[in-house]
């Protein structure tokens, strides 16, 4: 379970805040790739954050309006696909999380982010692999960056049911592709990706790591 060591250690050679990021959407074929920066409270924490993956949509509907509640301040970004299919999946996340500090509504010092790609921030930072396990504050940021990105798509799905979007939040789900073989691409699809990348100009020669199935992650 995710704890404040990290945070705490930071602390004791810094006056803080620190923040943890995290984001969510790198995998999908459509849709933006959303990130979140939290800054936590120690005697504030909310009961029960994890890895968004490791909880039920149930459990991460509950968290949400805590962590908004509780938390010292909360930020959102996001990338849309746009900028996804010009720059890369990999910069655009890293554009989602600066946009994500910078919408703190209390800058902060340092920046916790989840992984082993430090991102340029408009603070100092520090990669931590698998941090949504590890940190309560990178982990109330993958909740939110979730739950933010799945409600989107929840609601882009009322224009484009056919892709199933409510359900697979747009990875590459057997019920999406058929979708995408059946009725063609939306203007919410990742061009850059394949398979769309190959429904638009017959090739392979999208991102690779997209020809197969994606599961659903953070």
């Amino acid at each position: 379970m995710p704890h404040y060591i990290y945070e705490s250690r930071l602390l004791k050679t810094m006056a803080g805040p620190i923040c943890g990021v995290d984001e969510a959407g790198r995998g999908p074929l459509a849709g933006p790739v959303v990130a979140a920066a939290v800054i936590l409270d120690r005697s504030r924490i909310p009961k029960g954050l994890n890895d968004s993956k490791l909880l039920s949509e149930e459990d991460r509907e509950t968290l949400y309006p805590r962590i908004m509640e509780m938390a010292v301040a909360v930020g959102v970004g996001e990338a849309g696909v746009e900028e996804i299919d010009l720059v890369n999946i990999r910069q655009a996340t890293h554009l989602a999380m600066a946009r994500a500090v910078r919408a703190l509504s209390i800058p902060a010092a340092f920046a916790l982010v989840d992984g082993n790609d430090a991102p340029a921030l408009p603070c100092k930072c520090e990669t931590l692999v698998k941090g949504d396990s590890r940190s309560v504050s990178i982990a109330a940021a993958s909740i939110i960056a979730k739950v933010t990105r799945d409600r989107l798509m929840a609601l882009l799905h009322e224009n484009h049911p056919v892709y199933g979007w409510r359900q697979n939040k747009g990875y590459g789900t057997p019920e999406h592709l058929s979708g995408l073989r059946a009725h063609g691409i939306t203007v919410h699809h990742r061009r850059s990706f394949s398979p769309v990348h190959h429904i638009l100009y017959g090739d392979e020669s999208g991102d690779s790591i997209h020809n197969a199935l994606i599961p659903q992650d953070s």
